[in-house]
C-alpha cells in the first residue's frame, strides 16, 4: 500500500514573550516523522506536554510549523493551504457538544463545510446531508433538530457526520472516545472501522486510553518533550515497550485498570 500522508521533521517552536534580546525559544515538537496509509490507523500517546495536541494542529492547519514537510498523496501541503486541508483532514474533539452551535439546526451545522468548499446547490447539498447522517446512524429527519436534542452519543455521531461529509482522507480523533460510556464508545469504535473501510480513511488516534488503542489501532508512536521515541506495530508496543517513557505509560495504565477492578 501506498503512503497516504507522509510527515517529514515536524518541528514547532515559540517564542516566549519578553524584551526582544531575552526572548527565549521553546521547542514544542521536534523533528517528528511518520506516515500512515488509508485504511490504517495510528495511535499517538505520550504524557501530558508531549506535544502530542500541537502535532494535531499543525496537521489540520490551525497552527503553522516551524519546519518541516506534510504530504498528503505525495502532494506538499503549504502552510495556506487551509482549504485543502479543511477538506482532506478533518479533526474530531473530545466534547462534541461545546463544538456545535446551540443556536444552528444540524442542517445548517452541517451546510455550512458544504457551501464554502463544494459547488453544489441547495438541493444537492441537502441529500448529501440526509444521506451522511444515516451513515452514521441518525436519521434524516434529525436534520432540523438543534444540538441540545441529542444525548452526547449522537452528538458525536454528529460531529463524526460533520468531519466526513466533504469525504476527507485522514481523520484526527482527539480523545474523541473518551467521555463516551463503554457500550456507546464500543458502538463508536465499530462505526469508525465500518467507515474506514467503506471510505479508506486514515485515522490519526490520540487517546490516553489503552484499551481503545489496543482494539482501535495498526500502530503506535510515542511522544516525550515533542520527540519520537517509539513507533511499531501496536501489538509490539503493547507488549514489548522498549523506551522507558512507554514503558511507564504502559505500566500506569495497567495500574490504572486493574485498580477499578
Amino acid at each position: 500500500m501506498t503512503e497516504l500522508l507522509n510527515v517529514h521533521a515536524l518541528t514547532k517552536s515559540y517564542q516566549s514573550k519578553g524584551y526582544w534580546l531575552n526572548k527565549k525559544l521553546t521547542t514544542v515538537l521536534d523533528s517528528v516523522s511518520f506516515s500512515i496509509e488509508a485504511h490504517k490507523t495510528l495511535a499517538i500517546i505520550g504524557e501530558t506536554g508531549s506535544g502530542k495536541s500541537t502535532l494535531a494542529r499543525l496537521l489540520v492547519g490551525a497552527e503553522s510549523s516551524s519546519s518541516g514537510n506534510i504530504y498528503l498523496n505525495g502532494q506538499e501541503l503549504k502552510s495556506g493551504s487551509y482549504k485543502q486541508r479543511c477538506q482532506h483532514i478533518r479533526m474530531i474533539f473530545q466534547d462534541s457538544g461545546t463544538t456545535l452551535n446551540p443556536s444552528l439546526t444540524i442542517k445548517q451545522l452541517l451546510d455550512e463545510p458544504l457551501k464554502l468548499n463544494t459547488p453544489f446547490d441547495e438541493k444537492k447539498r441537502t441529500e448529501l446531508i440526509r444521506k451522511t447522517l444515516q451513515k452514521v446512524g441518525l436519521l434524516g429527519d434529525h436534520m432540523n433538530f438543534y444540538p441540545h436534542m441529542f444525548s452526547g452519543g449522537q452528538k458525536q455521531r454528529i460531529s463524526l457526520a460533520r468531519a466526513i461529509i466533504l469525504q476527507p482522507q485522514v481523520i484526527i480523533l482527539d480523545e474523541a472516545l473518551a467521555s463516551l460510556d463503554p457500550s456507546l464508545r464500543s458502538q463508536m469504535i465499530n462505526l469508525l472501522l465500518d467507515l474506514q473501510h467503506q471510505m479508506g480513511l486514515a485515522y490519526i488516534l490520540i487517546s490516553h486510553n489503552l484499551g481503545i488503542i489496543r482494539h482501535f489501532s495498526d500502530e503506535i508512536m510515542v511522544l516525550s518533550q515533542g520527540k519520537v521515541v517509539e513507533k511499531g506495530k501496536t501489538q509490539e508496543i503493547m507488549t514489548k515497550p522498549q523506551h522507558k517513557v512507554t514503558q511507564k505509560l504502559m505500566m500506569n495504565q495497567n495500574f490504572q485498570l486493574r485498580a477499578k477492578k
